[in-house]
């Protein structure tokens, strides 16, 4: 994503007028990923160059997982994570993919059926709440999250949920953007790396699509969003053994790695 940057921090931006109260539900978030799900795909590897499938690939391998592992992908939306957790479990292991928005998991269906590798049939879609998983304690080897938490209404209250069906010494990886606690930008008269990349990038990009009114809640979700080191202790209050965050894309992404 940092390619499609060729400007500097003082840049005068578009006037873009961004949805003034967040998402505030789950049937409003719920909504809105059912609405993006068709043109989802196209419109991250638009936004990003095809970079995302580098971050996703960095995360996946940070949760640990290996051959004959049950593992989760919460929050999966159109697969994109969950495939690349089949190829490390392989055929042995089991992957669910979880998610609210069952028009994502459609999708997600859908391109299961169109591949070949035998890996991927050891995939269920399972249409289900990050705040309520319907799985037993120390169910899985290793847990995935990719752009999910920032989305979730009552993050400890997931996060909670995620170290409980984790077993004892499994990892669980969290990619999402990077809310960095020393922005490029710190004057109020002067956007942040990732408000640019909205305003100048993603939003232009989504009016492609005609989505540009859905995606404009990014900006405000990446501000009230976590810092690396706010994950880390929210990681450590829940419950996980150690908690390290990875700042990823020259700072745009991060990833946090815990261990239960």
């Amino acid at each position: 994503m940092a390619l499609l940057l060729p400007f500097s921090t003082g840049s005068s931006l578009p006037n873009f007028r961004f949805r003034r109260t967040p998402l505030r539900s789950s049937s409003e978030r719920q909504a809105l990923f059912n609405r993006v799900a068709p043109f989802y795909d196209n419109l991250t590897d638009l936004l990003s160059l095809g970079q995302h499938r580098i971050w996703k690939r960095m995360s996946v391998s940070w949760s640990g997982a290996k051959m004959g592992d049950s593992v989760l992908d919460l929050c999966c939306g159109s697969g994109d994570v969950t495939f690349l957790l089949s190829e490390k479990v392989e055929v042995e292991g089991k992957v669910i993919g979880l998610d609210y928005a069952k028009d994502q998991l459609s999708v997600a269906s859908s391109r299961q059926k169109l591949k070949s590798k035998a890996c991927y049939m050891n995939i269920e879609w399972v249409v289900g709440d990050a705040l309520d998983l319907p799985f037993s304690n120390g169910h899985f080897d290793a847990i995935t999250m990719g752009y999910g938490l920032r989305n979730v209404v009552d993050k400890h209250k997931a996060m909670k949920e995620i170290c409980r069906v984790l077993k004892t010494g499994s990892r669980l990886s969290i990619l999402d953007f990077n809310k960095s606690a020393y922005p490029v930008t710190s004057s109020q008269s002067q956007p942040s790396l990732q408000e640019m990349v909205i305003v100048i990038v993603v939003v232009p990009g989504a009016s492609r699509f005609g989505l540009v009114d859905d995606y404009k809640y990014l900006k405000r979700s990446i501000r009230e969003f976590l810092t690396g080191d706010e994950l880390e202790k929210l990681a450590l209050d829940v419950g996980f053994s150690d908690a390290r965050y990875y700042e990823i894309a020259g700072g745009l992404m991060g990833n946090l790695v815990a261990t239960r």
